[in-house]
């Protein structure tokens, strides 16, 4: 489950503007032309770069306040599709929302939203015709917004909602299909940059579960079978291999807590490692023993590396940063050098940006924020 502010929100609460103070807001989304070599990104300063950060070339803050975050790209890179919860946007939770790539949203500017506006949405992701994009969302149970725990027994926990389906909607917002329609927990799609399948999590089995099916819906087929919750897939450049998150209890103890707790609609985040696995699920691996909590991971542009983010250098369960390392676990390099939180790391399709959030630059508040990076290895 890729929520918004996945391991973030388990550690810091969000506290958003008055949406009462913006009554006059009304969405705006500039033309820009639909092709990635035409368009024309204003950096800002290098004061939003660390000096350590050698692969940021350039960077652009996107949002300001409220959580943002999960930006995907368009097959043409010219547009984005994100989830906010700002108040000030007239949301009470993740809803998703359109960007051009150079756009940036300050002030009264508000993204156009794109899904219903009820229940809670996570994880859209465009499809190959760049006007259509699949998300999950809980509206067919409910329009308001869903209860979200955040501890039990003391310890951080997830919702896993079983209202949760894929649908898929243009970008005028209308629904135009329903890809799940099985019992339970069915979310975070992502699909092949080769334009042909989706992989996504799902509770169908009584687990946690990683599956793929056709852009339609058919054909699904399992991925995953391993106890544990399996979740934030994405497929390799040319869509040959899958790279997730995992936790896979091991003691007695560890599977009863799992289990008792998946019974009741929840997860804990804290301990994650990557594997890797070609899409039809064979040659699984790891490629992570670092402890605490690696997730968001994302191929590199030429598919031989790994983007991700991790607290595994953390003593207090913060800050989180971004790391690459090679398919086979080796040569781990970090990227980021944050003291709060770095993650959900996207490359555009022509490689030459990252989309990623952050709580640089947001004042010593809680706000994170989307920002676009210059990628230069």
């Amino acid at each position: 489950m890729r929520y918004l502010l996945i391991i973030l929100s388990v550690l810091l609460f969000i506290s958003c503007k008055n949406a009462s103070e913006e009554t006059k807001i009304e969405p705006t989304l500039e033309a820009v032309e639909d092709s990635s070599e035409k368009i024309v990104m204003e950096w800002d300063n290098d004061s939003l770069i660390y000096p350590e950060e050698k692969h940021f070339k350039n960077i652009r803050q996107v949002t300001f306040g409220g959580d943002n975050a999960e930006a995907y790209w368009s097959f043409d890179d010219s547009k984005l599709v994100f989830q906010s919860n700002n108040k000030n946007w007239r949301v009470e939770c993740d809803q998703m929302f359109l960007m051009h790539a150079s756009e940036t949203f300050k002030g009264a500017k508000v993204p156009p939203m794109i899904s219903t506006g009820k229940g809670r949405t996570t994880c859209a992701y465009f499809l190959p015709d760049n006007e259509h994009f699949v998300y999950g969302s809980t509206h067919l149970v409910d329009d308001e917004c869903p209860e979200v725990p955040l501890r039990k027994n003391g310890k951080y926990v997830w919702p896993v909602y079983d209202s949760f389906d894929i649908f898929v909607s243009d970008l005028e917002g209308n629904i135009t299909d329903q890809l799940t329609k099985e019992p339970g927990y069915d979310a975070e799609a992502t699909v092949s940059p080769q334009g042909d399948k989706i992989v996504f999590t799902s509770m169908r089995s009584g687990d946690l579960e990683l599956y793929t099916m056709n852009l339609d819906g058919s054909d699904v087929q399992q991925i995953t079978d391993e106890l544990g919750y399996d979740g934030g897939a994405f497929f390799s450049p040319d869509g040959t291999k899958l790279i997730f998150r995992a936790s896979r209890p091991k003691t007695a103890a560890e599977v009863k807590e799992y289990k008792d707790l998946l019974a009741q609609g929840l997860v804990q985040p804290t301990e994650m490692e990557l594997f890797i696995c070609d899409a039809d699920g064979s040659n699984m691996k790891q490629i992570t023993n670092l402890g605490n909590a690696n997730w968001s991971p994302f191929f590199t542009p030429d598919g031989k590396r790994v983007l991700f983010s991790s607290n595994f250098e953390a003593e207090r369960g913060f800050p989180f940063n971004l790391y690459l390392i090679d398919l086979d676990g080796k040569n781990l390099e970090r990227v980021t050098h944050s003291e709060t939180f770095d993650a959900f790391p996207v490359f555009s399709n022509n490689g030459k940006y990252l989309a990623f959030s952050s709580n640089r630059n947001n004042g010593g508040g809680r706000d994170t924020n989307l920002f676009i990076a210059e990628w230069q290895d």
